[in-house]
């Protein structure tokens, strides 16, 4: 085979002692890559190199893909329902909200004001069954004004709840209790009317004007959004709000609003952004994509220890035309260049194949997800335990160059040693290999 890659590339003017990379290199590499019937274990290993290597780049992709998506709708769907900016009273409650309302709304760089009264209640239906819910007293055009709920109206309409007499219900929240548009929700508060036997709960029956989905599970089984003025009747906050929450232009940049908002609203206020409200739950988020990576990143540096293993193989049964090669004037570092091409071809070809594999199945990952399940028979990614209804996969760019970066590095350096090593032996070490 040597003998043959030299006579080639004697013909074309390139000898084996030309430049670095050059022809005769690149030829005698690609011999090397090409299996025959005696070097079949050594062409299974490299397979199997080459199949690690486009597994591990293609579950690295998927898994950063799905979770920069389930993060990215998680956000969306979390601060399209909640403000970005949660500011409450301090030096007594907010009566002359609506103004205030209107001055932190002027603010550059917010959108919307939302003053709120909020109660916990247990919600039933007629029929029987019934559920803790988080009732959200809010002015129905503020609700016509966020669209995370006007625009996903599934079934209804605002009409009633803007004429203070309905209410506006998840989807979820309706099939669990066996809701429809017009039916009547029961709602128990424990904080109610004050009589000489003590504190007695507020029991009063609301007509269900719409149905909303906002996406996510939790919200969908839980929130009632009424009318403001009857929430503070139901509430016994009558004139006042709780909060105003505020709906800014770029949920990263609230830290430059505060002092705007604490200026605009001309009195002691305590400010809570969406970082500290979920700090928790979206550390752990970032936690998790890290561990991922770096666990997923095994099997990458699996497949390119395979690497390393077919690589000394090959070296080792290449023995006599290493030998041959370096007689007839090959210098060590051609034949380091040799083997590291061999190697590397293996790790550049299943990082390309893996990163076509990893875009596919993110292109297609909802249709996959209901394949598996169809093929199951069970439901993969539950949205009641997701949140989610969908599988989301968001690709990121950088962060997808920095797997196909990381998958190289580990395959060039997995070439090193073996390449080395068959650069170090001279002709007569090299005979004895045979």
């Amino acid at each position: 085979m040597a003998e043959a890659a030299v006579d080639r590339s004697s013909t074309s003017g390139l000898g084996p002692a030309g430049r670095p990379f050059s022809t005769f290199e690149r030829l005698v590499a690609w011999r090397y890559l090409r299996a025959r019937r005696k070097e079949a274990f050594i062409s299974v290993i490299a397979g199997f190199s080459f199949v690690g290597i486009m597994l591990g780049v293609a579950t690295l992709i998927i898994v950063m893909a799905v979770m920069n998506g389930f993060r990215t709708e998680l956000v969306s769907r979390i601060l399209g329902i909640n403000g970005h900016m949660i500011v409450q009273p301090v030096d007594g409650p907010f009566i002359d909200y609506p103004d205030l309302a209107s001055k932190l709304a002027a603010v550059p760089g917010v959108k919307m004001a939302l003053p709120l009264v909020e109660g916990q209640v247990l919600a039933s239906a007629q029929a029987g069954g019934s559920t803790g819910a988080l009732v959200r007293g809010a002015r129905a055009e503020d609700l016509t004004t966020l669209k995370t709920i006007s625009g996903n109206i599934k079934s209804g309409d605002l009409v009633g709840y803007a004429s203070g007499e309905g209410v506006l219900i998840g989807t979820r929240m309706a099939d669990q209790l066996g809701l429809r548009v017009g039916d009547l929700i029961t709602l128990t508060s424990p904080d109610g009317d004050i009589t000489p036997m003590g504190v007695s709960p507020r029991v009063k029956s609301y007509k269900i004007s719409g149905l909303f989905e906002i996406g996510m599970s939790e919200y969908d089984s839980s929130i009632i959004f009424m009318p403001l003025e009857e929430a503070q009747l139901y509430f016994n906050a009558e004139g006042l709000v709780q909060s105003i929450e505020l709906f800014v232009d770029n949920p990263d940049d609230i830290d430059a609003l505060r002092p705007k908002v604490e200026e605009a609203a001309g009195r002691q206020i305590a400010i809570t952004d969406w970082r500290q409200r979920n700090q928790t739950f979206f550390s752990a988020l970032q936690v998790e994509r890290n561990v991922m990576f770096m666990i997923l990143t095994l099997i990458v540096l699996v497949a390119a220890l395979n690497i390393i293993s077919g690589l000394i193989m090959l070296v080792k049964d290449k023995g006599s035309d290493i030998a041959i090669l370096r007689t007839m004037g090959a210098s060590a570092g051609a034949i380091m260049r040799i083997f590291f091409m061999t190697g590397a071809a293996i790790g550049i070809v299943g990082t390309v194949a893996g990163v076509l594999l990893g875009v596919l199945v993110c292109v297609n990952i909802e249709s996959v997800r209901q394949f598996f399940s169809w093929i199951s028979g069970t439901v993969l990614f539950n949205p009641q335990v997701y949140f989610l209804s969908q599988l989301p996969a968001e690709m990121d760019l950088s962060e997808t160059i920095s797997i196909v970066v990381m998958a190289l590095t580990l395959s060039f350096i997995a070439t090193i040693f073996p390449a080395w090593r068959a650069s170090k032996l001279d002709p007569v070490q090299a005979l004895r290999y045979e």
